[in-house]
């Protein structure tokens, strides 16, 4: 791959979609009164999957959806923030 402008500029539009998503991931746990590790329990998943979503570092739809589940939303509420 090359590094072009169009290159840096769709990689720093995902960050900060990622970052949105990794906020209302965070915000959405809280306001639900799950700390990670009862959300992990819930999802199944384990509290450094959890976790990296929240940092925005994954933002895997299939862990989302187990999140958005878990926490009584439509999978879609954790991809508009």
């Amino acid at each position: 791959m090359t590094v072009s402008i169009s290159n840096i500029k769709a990689s720093q539009s995902g960050a900060v979609l990622s970052g949105q998503v990794a906020r209302a991931v965070a915000e959405a746990r809280i306001a639900a009164g799950y700390s990670i590790d009862d959300l992990s329990l819930t999802t199944g998943l384990v509290h450094e999957e959890i976790l990296g979503v929240e940092e925005g570092l994954n933002a895997d739809p299939a862990k989302l959806k187990r999140i958005a589940v878990a926490l009584k939303l439509p999978p879609s509420a954790l991809l508009v923030a």
